[in-house]
Parts: structure tokens; C-alpha cells; sequence
């Protein structure tokens, strides 16, 4: 199976009640993990990039061109989709070109009006091809690759005008943010995301900032519309540490554990384990 546009998870998602992942990549064992674990998982996977992400791995087209290839070469028959994340008006447009099947149009700093219009062009430009496209009112606070968020919370009267120029998912701040969160963090504002829920009719929401948040947070926040929850940090965490960790063992100094192939090994099956744990906490295990 080729990449897919996350629109038809993300509705199915949505009708019954659980989210999928989307998970961020870094380089080839990143994907690879992901991408196994999701076939192992039988689950359907959203391989996220940011525009940082993609120049570090050299261009949209060497990304998307990887992806597809181990997709294929992997034999991965679960529904994968390639998703720009938080994409500039620019880079949303270079991501379709060189072949992303899902983009995040995040118009979220500009004001409403300007965000509406950008998106409204970016619906045409996705519906055309059939690439799936994500928004975002709000702000998503902390920081991720440079993208700063204030972690603003969403006005579902503006969700409400986003949603309705067809866009396929809708990112909306409900106080989650990038990154670790604070000791003094107040938690996600269900308040808010249930009256974004019940204006955007049956538009799937999405949560970034998913690393560090409560299983009982993540769960409420999934019955309340939430289909599509993104995870980078956590990945990123639990790669360092278990990389940390083989380097201070010695490993690296004995036979060839300098090859990066067993030096990244350990931090690899610590991706896998952390995605494993969120498609199970997701409840998207088995549904592909």
C-alpha cells in the first residue's frame, strides 16, 4: 500500500471513538520504527515532519521519497500518511510537490481573517489532489522547531468559521503545549474543546503536544472529538536516553559498537516501545 491521505483514518477515527498517532520522524530509523511498529500494531499511522525536520533530512522530496520506498520495501499494508506539520503557507505547497499525501496549512499566528483566507486557498489547492489538510486556530504553545505558540486557547467561534471552508482535521489550543510540561501546568481546558467539538460538527480534532499529558486527560480528550494526537518529544526523550545510556555502558568501545547501526539500535527500540504504548493508549491498535 502507497501513502494515503489521513482523512479517511481520521473520519473513521472519529465515528468510533479512538485516535490515531501521529508521530514525527527525524531521520531513517525514526521511520523505520514507526512504520513497523505500526504493521506489528495493525494500526493506521500518521508519519509527521516539520519544516525543520525536512531540511535536516535534506528536502521534502528525499523525505517523501524515503517513505514511500521503505514503505514498499517493508511490505507495510496498514494505511500510512506523510503529514507536514505545522506548515508555513510556503511549505505547504512545497510538501504537496514533492509528494506529501497530508499537510498542515498552521495559519494560527495571523489574524483570523488572513487565517481564513490562506486556508481557504490551501482547501482548493488539498481537495484537487486529494491530499488531506489540517488547520489550526489557537496557538499551540511551547516551541517545536522553531514554531513558537503562546498556548493560547481556541475560540470555537473562529474554529467554527475554519472548519466550515472544508478543511479535512482541525487543530485547536485547548492549553496543551510542545515540549515538557510545567510542574504548574493547569491541564487541558474540556470546557472549550467540547463547545469546539459541538460547533465544528463532524470535523476530527486534533491534539498537539501529546507527550506528557495524563492517560485519563488523553482518553477524556479522545471521547470528546479528539482523533488525531501527536507525539515527538517523548520519542525524542526515550532516544537520548537509551543512546546515553549504551555510550556510558561502553558499548560503543567494544568490538564494532561504534557502528552507528548497533549505536542507534537501543534508542530505536526504545521508539518502538514508546509507540506501541500510545497506539494501545490511543485504541488504535487493531483498526486498520
Amino acid at each position: 500500500m502507497g501513502l494515503v491521505s489521513a482523512k479517511e483514518m481520521l473520519d473513521k477515527a472519529y465515528k468510533e471513538g479512538y485516535a490515531v498517532g501521529h508521530f514525527n520522524i527525524n531521520n531513517l530509523e525514526w521511520t523505520k520504527a514507526v512504520l513497523l511498529t505500526a504493521e506489528e500494531m495493525r494500526s493506521p499511522v500518521i508519519l509527521g515532519v516539520s519544516e525543520g525536520a525536512a531540511k535536516y533530512m535534506a528536502g521534502y522530496k528525499v523525505v517523501a521519497d524515503m517513505v514511500k520506498a521503505m514503505v514498499e520495501s517493508l511490505n507495510i499494508t496498514v494505511p500510512v500518511a506523510l503529514h507536514l506539520d505545522h506548515g508555513s503557507y510556503e511549505g505547504a505547497k512545497s510538501a504537496i510537490a514533492a509528494g506529501f499525501s497530508s499537510v498542515m496549512f498552521d495559519g494560527s499566528h495571523y489574524e483570523i481573517t488572513e487565517n481564513i483566507k490562506l486556508t481557504k486557498d490551501m482547501v482548493e489547492r488539498t481537495k484537487k489532489l486529494g491530499i488531506s489538510l489540517e488547520a489550526e486556530v489557537g496557538a499551540i504553545g511551547g516551541e517545536e522547531d522553531g514554531v513558537v505558540g503562546g498556548g493560547e486557547v481556541a475560540d470555537p467561534a473562529e474554529c467554527k468559521m475554519i472548519a466550515d471552508l472544508g478543511v479535512d482535521f482541525l487543530a485547536a489550543g485547548i492549553g496543551n503545549i510542545h515540549g515538557k510540561y510545567p510542574e504548574n501546568w493547569q491541564g487541558l481546558n474540556f470546557e472549550v474543546l467540547n463547545e469546539v467539538n459541538n460547533v465544528t460538527g463532524n470535523t476530527p480534532l486534533v491534539l498537539h503536544g501529546g507527550t506528557g499529558i495524563p492517560e485519563d486527560m488523553i482518553k477524556k480528550a479522545i471521547s470528546m472529538g479528539v482523533s488525531k494526537i501527536n507525539v515527538n518529544t517523548e520519542c525524542q526523550l526515550v532516544f537520548a536516553d537509551a543512546t546515553r545510556k549504551y555510550i556510558e555502558a561502553g558499548k560503543d568501545l567494544i568490538g564494532k559498537g561504534f557502528d552507528p547501526r548497533k549505536l542507534l539500535a537501543p534508542g530505536t527500540d526504545a521508539i518502538k516501545k514508546v509507540v506501541k504504548e500510545k497506539m494501545e493508549l490511543f485504541g488504535s491498535a487493531n483498526k486498520a
